[in-house]
């Protein structure tokens, strides 16, 4: 685990964790909302917008940890086959949510309307809060594995 913290290493941290929040904004179009909050300050749950952004931020820095951990043990010549799938299918799952999973739709509701079911993350008892905090956990079982070997 202290390899991911060297000098090297901790410039791709950052740039990977960039790269991914950009992604991220820019998919669930969160510039756009941004822009509206001035208008309905009394009506939004700071908690809720406060968690959503502090999860995203965190699964950032997770899923930048996966990476560098998958290439780290690639170069090793380690079997990571399993860690990297599940890698890569929770970073598709990570931009599904977005920024604030209940201000958008997301990539999930959107892949379901091609077959004609209305789904949106707001829907869920905690606003898709739920859906972040299930990919904060995975990445970390994932992280703990790559760990492991």
């Amino acid at each position: 685990m202290k390899k991911i913290f060297q000098k090297q290493y901790i410039y791709f941290l950052i740039i990977i964790s960039s790269i991914y929040l950009v992604l991220n904004i820019l998919l669930s179009k969160f510039y756009l909302t941004i822009k509206y909050i001035p208008y309905y300050l009394e009506k939004i749950n700071w908690l809720e917008l406060s968690f959503s952004i502090i999860f995203a931020i965190t699964i950032a820095i997770l899923l930048s940890m996966n990476i560098i951990y998958i290439y780290i043990r690639y170069r090793e010549r380690n079997n990571i086959k399993k860690q990297a799938g599940l890698s890569c299918g929770l970073t598709v799952a990570s931009l599904s949510t977005g920024i604030c999973p209940s201000c958008i739709s997301g990539l999930f509701p959107f892949i379901l309307s091609t077959f004609g079911i209305t789904f949106t993350w707001a829907f869920l008892p905690f606003k898709g809060l739920e859906i972040q905090l299930l990919i904060i956990i995975l990445l970390s079982l994932n992280l703990y594995f790559l760990n492991k070997k």
